[in-house]
This record gives structure tokens, sequence and C-alpha cells, in this order.
């Protein structure tokens, strides 16, 4: 006898409980590739882990995602550890991720080249953003482990070569899960509670891949980035080569090679000051010796005789140039009064009352209109004449009127 139907979200919800009461399935570790790995928007992730014979969908929250120490992608082989997760709408079930880790050595080369990639695609190695390392500095932070023979050596050589630097230690871890964030910490800490510092120097001495992994981790090289203060990277030997390094101010080889970059040789400082004073104080002394010899090569008293002689010879140029001036101007206001003499005379030839002096007089008719030819004149018609002494009303009588020709067409005579 065929048992009572139940519904699909029934059957999906026991399949679901079932799951989750195995031991096995609620922590299960699972190695595979990473494929078709792609972010939410809401920060969760999801990821497809696949062997050559199947595959199973990844749920990865973002809790999760912002604490791993390495770029996840496509390609990397990994070990997921988590537990499986029945989605009762869609009736698939999952891995939900609790830790991921990369397996193998060259499955973390592949991590480093994917985060490198994003990195450099965000600027974060750009030549511009790079920080000159200070000249003289005053305090110096080493960002290390407590112990071992890397910060001994540092704190050795920066004494060595200079003892009026201040050292200060900030231990953290340089290996394991929880160095990144560490170190990523102690370099925030220095900015926000010391910008005294002059310096930051991270590192470690050498080490396997594993063990430096901690400076290839996404967190520590955004702090490294947004760090005020310039930092040197000194991490393994000169072949290991970290994501820290890239966008670190200035990378050094090795922990000793940043410790004999970090700050000048006193004693080389010292000889090259007092080399600068030689040369300078010998400067001086060539330089004052030549003025003085400037000095006494001049007459003093011969300079003040030649400036009076040229104080004399102008105030005696001057004069005389005053006396040609005013001999000029004196012939200039002559010509002009004669100018304006004969001006003068002209106009008083020229003036009608001059003329009338003379015994002429000026005809006009009843409107005051010259008359200067007898045609204009009629037997009866009023006019007058203009003399130099008064005028008189006049009625013409008889009108004869005489021919005249035209000599070189100046004036008129008489026929």
């Amino acid at each position: 006898m065929a048992p009572n139907p139940i519904k699909v979200s029934q059957l999906n919800g026991y399949i679901k409980r079932v799951l989750q009461s195995d031991p096995i399935l609620g922590n299960v570790s699972v190695v595979g590739e990473i494929s078709n790995f792609k972010f939410h928007g809401n920060g969760h992730a999801y990821f497809s882990l696949k062997d050559d014979q199947a595959k199973v969908n990844c749920f990865l929250p973002s809790n999760i995602l912002e604490g791993l120490r390495f770029e996840p992608g496509d390609g990397i082989e990994v070990v997921v550890v988590g537990y499986v997760n029945v989605y009762e709408k869609g009736g698939t079930y999952s891995l939900n991720v609790r830790d991921i880790t990369v397996r193998g050595a060259g499955n973390l080369a592949l991590a480093f080249e994917k985060l490198k990639e994003k990195l450099a695609s965000e600027g974060l190695f750009d030549r511009q953003y790079k920080k000159p390392l200070p000249a003289f500095p005053k305090s110096i932070a080493i960002v290390t482990s407590a112990t071992g023979a890397a910060v001994e050596d540092m704190v050795k050589i920066v004494t060595c070569r200079n003892n009026y630097v201040n050292i200060y230690i900030y231990p953290t871890l340089v290996q394991g899960p929880e160095a990144a964030g560490q170190i990523a910490e102690g370099i925030v800490r220095i900015n926000r509670a010391r910008p005294d510092i002059d310096l930051i120097i991270i590192g470690r001495g050498g080490g396997s891949v594993e063990e430096l992994w901690a400076f290839n981790e996404e967190r520590l090289a955004r702090a490294v980035f947004a760090s005020e203060i310039p930092v040197i990277s000194a991490v393994g030997h000169e072949t290991d080569v970290t994501i820290t390094d890239f966008v670190a101010d200035v990378r050094a080889e090795t922990p000793t090679a940043a410790a004999q970059m970090a700050v000048p040789e006193i004693e080389a400082v010292r000889a090259d000051i007092e080399a600068l004073a030689s040369e300078l104080a010998a400067s001086l002394a060539d330089r004052v010796e030549r003025l003085s010899l400037r000095v006494n090569a001049c007459n003093i008293g011969g300079l003040r005789a030649a400036a009076i002689q040229r104080i004399d010879c102008a105030r005696t140029e001057a004069l005389h140039l005053r006396k040609e001036l005013d001999g000029h101007m004196r012939t200039r206001v002559l010509e002009k009064r004669h100018m304006a003499e004969r001006r003068a005379e002209e106009l008083r030839a020229l003036n009608p009352l001059a003329i009338l002096a003379r015994g002429y007089a000026v005809l006009t008719d009843a409107d005051g209109r010259m008359i200067c030819s007898a045609k204009k004149l009629t037997k009866g018609m009023a006019a007058r004449a203009i003399l130099k002494d008064g005028r008189a009303e006049l009625t013409v009588g008889d009108v004869e009127h005489r021919p005249t020709i035209a000599k070189n067409g100046e004036q008129e005579i008489e026929a």
C-alpha cells in the first residue's frame, strides 16, 4: 500500500533536517578547484568546487570572504571546510563555507598573481604614490616579531650606523592566519598615534612561501598603501618577492639591507660635513683676500679728486648750456615779435575803415546790401553811402553805364 502523499516543501524540509543532523555533513572538508566564482551585490560570493568527475555549489558568506588570506578565483585548488545546507524552495543543496585555504605551492602562486593583478589595476603599485625616504630620520618604527635574528640585526645595524636615531619596536606575528591583521593594525596604530615617526620598516627573515604568505594578503597591502609615513618592506631573502614589496615605498632585499638604507652612517655624514666646512672656509678666505686686494688697489684720495673734477666739469657744462638756452630763447622771442608786427600791419592794411579814410565810400541799397556795379542801380532807387565818419541816404538820379575790359584777369579798366 502506497504511503500518504506529502507536499514538495515537506519533502525538501525533511531532507534538510536529515542532512543537518548528519555529523559528517555538518562539518565536512572538501578539496577541489574553484570555478565560476562570482561576487553578489550583498557582499557574499558563490562558486562551484569541482574535480575531474563532479562539482558542488558553494556559498561563501561576506564575513568569511573578508577574512580570506588570498584572492579567490577560478582555477585555484582549495580546501573548503563547511556544512551541507538545503535550499528548500529550489530543492538544491550547497556547501556553505566556514573556512577556505589554498592547497599547494602552485596554487599559492596563482592566488599571488590574481591579487597582484587586482591591486595593480587599482594603482597601488604606481610610482606616483611612492613616498621618498627621509634623509635624516629621527625616529624609526620596526613592525616585526619581537624575537628572532631579523629584529636583532636591524636594531644593531641602525644603532651602529647612527646612534642618534630612536628605534621603536612594534611586536607582531609574522606568519600564520593572524599575522597580516596584526602587522596591518600596527601600521595603522603608528600612523594614528605616532605621527612623529619618520619611517616604518616591516618584515621578517626568510622562510617558505607558506610562512611568508602573510605579506601577500590584501589587508596588509592596503594598510601599507594608506600609510602617511614612508614604509620599507624587508621580507625574507633577496629572491623572495611579496605583494607588500610592490605596495611599499621602497623594497629592501633583506632586513639587513632595510636597516642600512633607513639611516645614513653618522661617521660618513660627519666626514662630509667636515669636508664641506673646510671647503667653505677656504672659499671664504680666498674671497676675503681678493676683496682686500681690490680695496688696497683703490686710491681713495684719487677717487675723491676725480669725483670733484667730474662735478666741476658737469657744473661748467650746465652753465654753458644755460647761456645757450637764454640766447636761443631771446632770438626766438624777437622773431615772434617781428612776425606779430608784420601780421598786425597786414591786418591794418586790409581794414575796410582804412580804405574809407583815403576818401572812398561804400554804396549799399536800402537793405544794406553792397552795390558793386552800376547795373544794379535804377533811377529813383533809394541808396546809402557809408563814409569814414558817417553815412548818407541817397536817391539815384540818372545812371550811366560804361563798358569795361579785363586785363590779365586781375582788374577792370575803362575802355
